[in-house]
């Protein structure tokens, strides 16, 4: 820019050329000496202590190592030093893993599943679709609680069925779904029972139930309350509703 200023050029237009602001021009050359350059883009010198290659590799082979491959950087570092051995510091370790993209999964970590979202019932009428769940009662005791099975018809909102036990078996659920069956007089035909993954719903006397019953079966996503809407709703309307109960259960 000086040259081209001593030659005529105004220095406004020098910069242009160079591509940066008079303003930054000026902010360089201030108090009489040249500063750094300090744009985000601007080149800068390699830093002294980089890792090489060479350590880059050492550091992917000793994390991909039987004894270490299912440990994260912050145990195998403290590790190694207990050991005398220090290549790398911890940050390190977690960006040159995350550059070859091992980072969450090395040795026997799998990659997440996408759960598919299940497959959507509508109901047009009553006793096409149920939908059943299990909820916790308060009892006197700290820490043990009676179960409610309830069974309810989405498109009329109707409990179809409803039982209190004192633990969550598939045997209960099974024989529930049975006698909510026998009262609306459901045989054989295309009825579709939505629950969660819970222990019950997945049991293999509920599913033979189902099966002699004729019931389509239906479960949402592990751990999606969204999935099974109606249940979830129905259980917090009436845990708050004004008529229930403020004092725990003593007995069933």
């Amino acid at each position: 820019i000086e040259e081209a200023v001593d030659a005529g050029a105004s220095p406004k237009k020098a910069c242009e050329v160079l591509e940066i602001s008079s303003r930054t021009y000026k902010r360089w050359t201030q108090e009489g000496e040249v500063k750094a350059d300090g744009r985000p883009n601007a080149e800068r010198p390699e830093p002294a202590n980089k890792l090489t290659p060479e350590e880059k590799h050492q550091v992917l082979e000793i994390c991909n190592e039987e004894a270490w491959q299912s440990l994260p950087p912050s145990q195998i570092v403290p590790a190694l030093a207990d050991e005398g051995v220090y290549i790398a510091s911890e940050s390190s370790f977690y960006r040159i893993l995350k550059e070859a993209g091992q980072l969450h999964h090395r040795g026997r970590a799998q990659a997440p599943k996408k759960v598919s979202k299940p497959k959507s019932y509508k109901a047009t009428g009553p006793n096409q679709v149920w939908s059943w769940d299990i909820t916790f009662l308060a009892t006197t005791i700290v820490g043990i609680f009676f179960r409610l099975y309830l069974i309810m018809d989405i498109y009329s909102r109707k409990i179809v069925g409803w039982e209190i036990h004192e633990n969550e078996t598939a045997d209960h659920a099974a024989l529930l779904i049975r006698k909510a069956c026998l009262a609306e007089g459901i045989s054989m035909q295309d009825l579709v029972l939505h629950s969660d993954n819970g222990s019950p719903m997945k049991g293999a006397t509920m599913l033979a139930m189902l099966q002699r019953l004729g019931i389509v079966p239906s479960f949402s996503r592990p751990s999606v309350s969204n999935d099974n809407p109606y249940s979830e709703s129905l259980f917090g309307t009436m845990k708050y509703t004004p008529a229930y109960p403020s004092k725990p259960f003593e007995s069933l």
